[in-house]
């Protein structure tokens, strides 16, 4: 294959911005708009994506491959070695003139930068690392930039581009070494899992000698772990995760382990909302502006959804692992499209399981927030999700004898379990029953969704209505609504990426509560 010589920018922009839509790590507009009279903004298709900040911010992002060309034959992938498209290649300073330009116009706030594997790993990482060296100091870009990290790349080179990037992703496509076998037979998991654990080792060890060096390191510590106290935060530290326990002393795990709170053995709340979040710098905000920090936004995958036999259960333990034992910031989920004929990939009749990739992102929740384990969601007996229901009111009624909860004596563990409350409103209701006893009312003000919520909760010994605590019920009541929207995203007969305003797909309008649910993960 040659990379086409003969053609401009735009054409490019065009081939290779189409190219990195099925990479789901964020969300592409994809429509074009113009500005009209007496209307406000327009949205250019090619490349535009969205993601969020963690205060909830929507960023625009330049979202494009620096190459299609691709030494690999991955038989999922539209830009495999074999296939039959057309080929382009952006150079560095392209990349760094589209995205200088399209900021000066307010199109986007920051870029994301994945590529095929041009003649080898080390040579298209090197393209990448010149990419971001003249965006930064030469040009003096200071936006949001994330970058994949391409498997086999030399550690030295993963090192450099590490701290001119904000977000550095691996994506593990399969969750099997024996799916990589069959359907990507140039990646191996240990390519993979090498510049994740590269990644991970590089932000603990900043995080460690932030912690030991200066005066004030301890005290600065402390002063974040109160902060943090006082906002009701929850979780594990990153100490835990990378095994920083050898050679540390006994005063720096007194620290380190008095902001962690747990509902019991072998079970934490909020692994993703902890004191400081696995895979993330927490000394950024503490540090002086000019400092380069090493991925400070952490790192995160994507595992493909329904292109091998593994089930839903074999899909978040992996997922559950790769939190626990790489720190990952986050594990997208992205449905099979067929986009190429192969005798070895699955024939789809009802199209991409987007309904399966939905539930995925539902359970990734729970794990990350909500203190869930994934033995208790799924099992070997039952590996699957159910279609009707979220996961989590489907644990719920498999445990009923958990139920009702007291509203105005649960601790924070018990109430994140509620179908309903999310993390905001458990805390809301925490801190508003120290004034005095709650109400159903109350809850509606404080954002539960007393719907769900209903079925689960007593105010003061009642519930809101006369229920019967049956699971057929309990079960008739809650799919009312919900099977039509099951309906709708399985026969939905055309790919879209997902988008956190948008998960469901239907035709009909989405309630405020489906919105709010959607963009805060509340379930």
């Amino acid at each position: 294959m040659l990379v086409q010589e003969e053609m401009d920018i735009r054409e490019k922009l065009r081939i290779l911005s189409d190219a990195a839509k099925y990479d789901v790590s964020c969300s592409s507009s994809g429509v074009a708009r113009k500005g009209k009279k007496g209307t406000i903004g327009n949205t250019l298709a090619a490349g535009i994506c969205h993601s969020f900040a963690a205060d909830g911010r929507c960023i625009s992002l330049l979202k494009i491959l620096f190459t299609n060309q691709c030494i690999y034959d991955c038989r999922y992938c539209v830009n495999r070695r074999s296939n039959d498209v057309v080929r382009a290649s952006f150079t560095p300073e392209e990349v760094c003139t589209l995205t200088i330009e399209f900021y000066r116009r307010n199109y986007i706030e920051g870029l994301f930068l994945s590529s095929g594997i041009l003649y080898s790993p080390d040579y298209t990482m090197e393209q990448i690392y010149e990419t971001l060296v003249r965006l930064r100091n030469e040009y003096r870009f200071n936006g949001y930039i994330h970058v994949k990290a391409i498997p086999g790349t030399d550690p030295e080179l993963i090192e450099r581009v590490g701290f001119l990037t904000d977000r550095m992703s691996v994506n593990l496509e399969l969750p099997t070494a024996e799916g990589l076998r069959q359907l990507a037979p140039g990646k191996t998991r240990e390519k993979i899992l090498a510049p994740m654990r590269q990644v991970q080792r590089g932000i603990a060890a900043q995080n460690l000698r932030a912690l030991e060096s200066g005066k004030d390191g301890k005290s600065r510590f402390q002063r974040r772990l109160a902060d943090f106290d006082r906002a009701g935060r929850f979780g594990n530290s990153w100490w835990d995760h990378q095994g920083g326990r050898q050679g540390s002393s006994d005063e720096d795990m007194t620290l380190l382990q008095s902001g962690r709170r747990s509902l019991g053995p072998g079970h934490t709340i909020g692994m993703a909302d902890s004191i400081d979040h696995p895979g993330r710098n927490v000394w950024a905000p503490l540090q002086s502006q000019n400092q380069r920090f090493f991925v400070p936004a952490g790192q995160s995958t994507q595992m493909i959804v329904g292109a091998t036999p593994e089930s839903d259960y074999h899909m978040i333990r992996v997922a559950e692992a790769l939190y626990r034992n790489y720190d990952l910031k986050r594990v997208f989920y992205s449905a099979f499209v067929r986009v190429t004929d192969d005798s070895l990939l699955p024939v789809l009749p009802g199209g991409p399981p987007l309904l399966r990739e939905h539930r995925l992102y539902q359970a990734d929740w729970l794990l990350r927030f909500y203190g869930f384990g994934a033995e208790e969601l799924l099992s070997e007996d039952r590996p699957n999700f159910n279609v009707l229901l979220d996961p989590k009111c489907d644990w719920a009624l498999r445990h009923l004898e958990l139920f009702p909860v007291e509203v105005n004596r649960a601790d924070y563990g018990t109430l994140l379990r509620v179908p309903g409350l999310g993390v905001k409103s458990a805390r809301r209701i925490l801190a508003a029953r120290r004034s005095g006893s709650l109400d159903f009312p109350d809850l509606k003000k404080m954002g539960v969704v007393l719907k769900r919520a209903m079925y689960f909760l007593t105010c003061q010994g009642r519930m809101m209505a006369p229920i019967r605590m049956n699971e057929n019920f309990i079960t008739s009541q809650l799919i009312n609504g919900e099977h039509k929207k099951a309906w709708d995203i399985e026969n939905h007969d055309s790919y879209r990426q997902l988008s956190l305003f948008d998960d469901y797909q239907v035709t009909v309008p989405v309630s405020g509560e489906d919105a709010v649910s959607v963009v805060t993960g509340m379930l």
